[in-house]
């Protein structure tokens, strides 16, 4: 599942210790640290020996984020990524057509031919040479039906952990049934999906599907 990244806490601090203390044990698994403390230590000196135990027993700033934060970040990303497209490519179609069009995005992270994330297939282009018709105007469209957003982000989600992509036979393009473009005429069609039709190149065997 997609899950958000969590920072992970220092240490409690050490529990002080007297001066009458044999040992300064330092943190769980880490043994002694500081040999018995003598009568004859000042104070001064016993502090400056407690301020550098704790700074050694301490992870180092760059070690609190665990290393699957970035992750978990760049899947969140993507997420709202593919929930964008799916909802203004694919709102009104049944659950199916909203699965296949992402479908199509998903074979394209697969592909090497495209990006290799979702935000990268879906903003590939520039103005004018958009790869998706609601990412042609290079603004960001407001999001007015959120009932209809949350069915895209449950597909999209669900896609996303993992969801068979068995709808659309490995396509890695679509067009809406109201128009014919010439570069459909080179791709070999594998499904019709509500108002969609999908297709993949002739010569690409199937792209891997979960």
């Amino acid at each position: 599942m997609i899950r958000t990244g969590h920072l992970l806490a220092a240490p409690a601090a050490h529990p002080p210790v007297s001066e009458t203390s044999p040992r300064i044990t330092g943190f769980p698994g880490q043994g002694p640290v500081m040999p018995a403390v003598t009568s004859s230590l000042s104070s001064k000196t016993l502090s400056l020996r407690l301020v550098l135990t704790v700074a050694l027993a301490l992870p180092a700033a760059a070690t609190i984020l665990p290393a699957s934060a970035n992750a978990a970040q760049a899947s969140a990303t993507d997420l709202k990524c593919l929930a964008d497209t799916i909802y203004f490519e694919a709102r009104g179609e049944p659950i199916a057509g909203q699965k296949a069009v992402a479908e199509v995005i998903l074979n394209r992270v697969d592909d090497r031919q495209f990006p290799n994330s979702v935000c990268g297939v879906v903003n590939q282009g520039k103005a004018g040479a958009c790869q998706f018709s609601y990412n042609c105007g290079g603004k960001q469209r407001p999001i007015r039906e959120k009932a209809a957003y949350m069915r895209a982000h449950d597909v999209a989600e669900a896609a996303l952990n993992g969801a068979p992509r068995t709808l659309t036979e490995g396509a890695t393009y679509f067009h809406a049934t109201s128009v014919r473009p010439s570069w459909s005429r080179k791709f070999l069609r594998t499904a019709r999906i509500g108002s969609h039709i999908f297709y993949r190149p002739s010569g690409n065997r199937r792209v891997a599907s979960n």
